[in-house]
């Protein structure tokens, strides 16, 4: 008991935990408002719209983080160490996120034909302009207040967003109790323009306006896509499975996983929040040497390995209730978050420790070792989906985490022991 209550004042003395408490907080409020809004969106589209919508979702969410080039990210590296140089991080941005991500609009709007089937490839222009274009400008400003460790800011962004999200299917559940894939698309990306344009006069009016400078987008092109390649393979590893789904016309299939998909999700919310909490704390720490940050590091993936045990078991318990709430053509939703459960463990390891390598200079190894997470879960799903439909998935979603877990788990020791010899 001396220990827990110990534990507990280095808890409330650290900004860590305090940064980490905002971001559980905003998260908290954030995962009810989540949770209301996909149990009535998947009311209002049903099953099979459902799964339309998820199989063009998954498809462009494979692509969108190349839309920033990893700007977000360079914003957070380089100016927690420089305050001084933020307008220019953010200028590049927004540069960055309007040019490429439009490029990749009409890009995905060319191929989807040739790998979805008709039904989602029809709404890619606009899911695609609201995921690579304007979700990307909300979710680089919300990594921005997390560079100047202004975490609640960062919450309150995700709030933001949700909130919209939520009132825009209140909207549609109200005026029409069914709606179609496309009519759904088509509200998100009203609702992402809004949140991208309300975080841009927040950072704006808080920080400063942005100043273009080309010099520095050309000059971190290279580690903003090395950022941008990791995010991505970490997209094609979560998203895959609902793209194939879709190639494969699963459409019902996809709706029955991807609702399961989606609590597991939210479930990893409070993983995520003491992920985003440590990722500037880890670039700070680098410099006092790698072994505080490899400590760091074990501390906190114990610690989040142990929220997503938590959320494992309740996530069993209560899979029965999904077609209660949501519906009974998503009945089978309940064995598909049964095979899941486990993913917040292993999202807790992977996370946290392959951040520390990012934290100490090692981004390089991390992107790595998603790349091959990426190219395991596509080869294992090509042949287990065909088969299996959506237990295949959830089979090589299980395995794909699990074995990042631990790869990232002996990255982080064996870079620590390289490190270590170099020095000797």
């Amino acid at each position: 008991m001396k220990i827990l209550r110990a534990e507990i004042r280095k808890l409330r003395t650290s900004s860590l935990a305090h940064n980490a408490g905002w971001m559980l907080l905003g998260q908290g409020t954030n995962v009810l408002l989540q949770t209301a809004y996909f149990i009535l969106l998947a009311r209002l589209l049903g099953v099979t719209q459902y799964g339309i919508f998820a199989g063009a979702f998954a498809f462009v969410s494979i692509a969108a983080p190349y839309s920033a080039l990893g700007s977000g990210l360079l914003f957070l590296r380089y100016v927690s160490t420089d305050a001084t140089s933020h307008s220019i991080y953010w200028g590049n941005v927004l540069f960055a996120t309007v040019l490429t991500g439009s490029l990749l609009t009409l890009l995905l709007r060319v191929t989807a034909p040739h790998l979805l089937n008709p039904q989602s490839a029809a709404i890619i222009l606009l899911v695609a302009l609201s995921e690579c274009v304007c979700r990307q400008i909300a979710t680089c400003v919300g990594q921005m207040f997390q560079a100047f460790e202004q975490l609640q800011m960062t919450a309150a962004m995700n709030l933001i967003t949700s909130l919209l999200r939520l009132l825009a299917v209140l909207v549609l559940y109200a005026r029409m109790h069914h709606a179609t894939a496309w009519q759904w698309a088509f509200a998100s990306l009203a609702v992402s323009a809004l949140a991208a344009a309300v975080g841009s006069m927040m950072i704006s009016i808080r920080y400063g306006r942005p100043r273009f400078v080309l010099r520095l987008f050309f000059s971190r092109i290279g580690e903003g896509f090395n950022f941008s390649l990791a995010a991505s393979t970490q997209s094609v590893y979560n998203d895959i499975d609902k793209t194939l789904l879709s190639h494969y016309g699963m459409n019902v299939a996809n709706g029955i996983y991807s609702m399961a998909y989606r609590v597991v999700d939210v479930a990893t919310i409070p993983i995520t929040a003491v992920d985003a909490a440590a990722l500037p704390r880890y670039f700070r720490q680098s410099s006092e040497g790698a072994v505080s940050v490899r400590n760091l590091s074990v501390r906190l993936a114990a610690r989040a390995a142990l929220l997503g045990i938590v959320a494992a078991v309740c996530m069993f318990l209560a899979a029965p209730l999904i077609p209660l709430i949501i519906g009974k053509g998503f009945s089978q939703s309940v064995s598909a978050l049964r095979w899941l459960c486990l993913l917040p463990v292993f999202r807790a390891i992977h996370q946290l420790t392959g951040s520390a390598v990012t934290g100490l200079g090692f981004q390089r190894y991390r992107t790595r070792a998603q790349i091959a997470a990426a190219a395991f879960n596509l080869g294992i799903n090509l042949w287990l989906i065909p088969r299996f439909s959506w237990v295949g998935a959830a089979w090589a979603s299980l395995a794909t985490d699990g074995g990042l877990a631990i790869v990232n788990w002996l990255l982080l020791h064996s870079l620590m022991g390289r490190q270590g010899r170099n020095l000797s």
